[in-house]
């Protein structure tokens, strides 16, 4: 597997109904080509089957990190913001302040996946050092504007 086979999986996973066409113009490849790739990673066991995740159903198939960064000049950092926009499996970024400048939450399909980011992101311009997190269990997924029971009385 490759970095564009890490990409069509991060895709699917998000929106398992996606069409060739849309895939190809979010891994920039043609059509043909993402037809062929999803085929061999399905004959190769990396895609097993499509499913139905119900909202708040935790199927314990996805790894979860929490990257804080330090960025070598906090106000000219623009470039490493960039670079983590075009990571698929960065779901929340924000910039904090503080300590850390960046907190970035990932994800991914899996700890290798999840490594080989923490890599990247370690290896970018810009970045001075990184502090990063495994998330072990969620206690709390609400949609957003749902109070809990102390907010609501």
């Amino acid at each position: 597997m490759d970095a564009i086979d890490e990409k069509i999986i991060a895709q699917l996973t998000r929106n398992a109904r996606i069409s060739h066409s849309d895939l190809a113009g979010k891994v920039l490849l043609s059509r043909n080509a993402v037809r062929q790739r999803v085929e061999r990673l399905e004959r190769q066991g990396h895609i097993a089957g499509y499913t139905i995740v119900r909202a708040g159903q935790d199927t314990g198939t996805v790894v979860s990190a929490l990257v804080l960064v330090y960025r070598q000049d906090r106000m000219r950092g623009g470039d490493v913001l960039a670079a983590l926009k075009h990571i698929p499996e960065v779901v929340i970024c924000e910039i904090l302040s503080g300590d850390f400048d960046i907190m970035v939450r990932l994800e991914a399909a899996s700890l290798e996946r999840v490594r080989s980011i923490w890599e990247d992101i370690a290896k970018m311009p810009g970045v001075r050092d990184t502090v990063t997190a495994l998330t072990l269990s969620r206690v709390v997924d609400r949609p957003r504007g749902e109070q809990g029971p102390a907010a609501a009385g």
